[in-house]
């Protein structure tokens, strides 16, 4: 168990189900040393709780909430609807529909009701962004994540760099491979 801080982010889903694609998200936050909690928060089997989970989220030291669901996937919408808090929404693949489905119930949301939704099961970019949230704001946290952050980005551009190489050796081996020519 993490040391006594309160939680920064709040990793919620409607069902215990959605875990499996909701982890990536607690993994990410945990890669930035942000503090989360996680819970199931079911907008359809426990409406009262989830209003009162969105509700009273800012009191509790929470900055911005993630929310997952499959299906239906209304919790994202409900909770923004309920709390001052960004909301990131991750629609929930399940077996039919691949979850266009969720998608589609998470990003068609009302003038005024905003929801940030990643791809289907992008739960990891929803804990980027929930990063990149905070690393906007001011203060020691801030200035922390900006540089991760940055770190983050400059370690990915040397991941593609390498996967180039590999490509460009790869395809030389065939006769017909010229080197693409770069103006400097």
């Amino acid at each position: 168990m993490a040391e006594d801080t309160t939680a920064l982010v709040g990793l919620v889903m409607g069902s215990n189900s959605d875990w499996p694609t909701m982890k990536a998200a607690a993994e990410a936050l945990d890669e930035f040393g942000i503090p989360f909690e996680a819970d199931v928060v079911s907008a359809h089997r426990m409406a009262e709780e989830m209003i009162d989970y969105g509700r009273t989220a800012h009191q509790r030291g929470l900055r911005v909430i993630i929310a997952g669901a499959g299906g239906a996937a209304h919790l994202p919408g409900m909770l923004a609807s309920v709390t001052p808090l960004p909301v990131i929404g991750v629609p929930v693949p399940l077996k039919h529909l691949d979850g266009m489905d969720s998608l589609l119930s998470i990003v068609q949301m009302p003038a005024g009701v905003p929801v940030a939704t990643v791809s289907v099961g992008g739960a990891r970019n929803a804990g980027l962004l929930a990063a990149r949230t905070l690393a906007a704001g001011d203060g020691e946290l801030a200035a922390r994540l900006r540089e991760q952050l940055v770190e983050f980005a400059a370690d990915l551009a040397a991941q593609a760099h390498a996967k180039g190489a590999a490509l460009r050796d790869e395809a030389a081996e065939l006769p017909t491979y010229r080197r693409r020519h770069t103006h400097s």
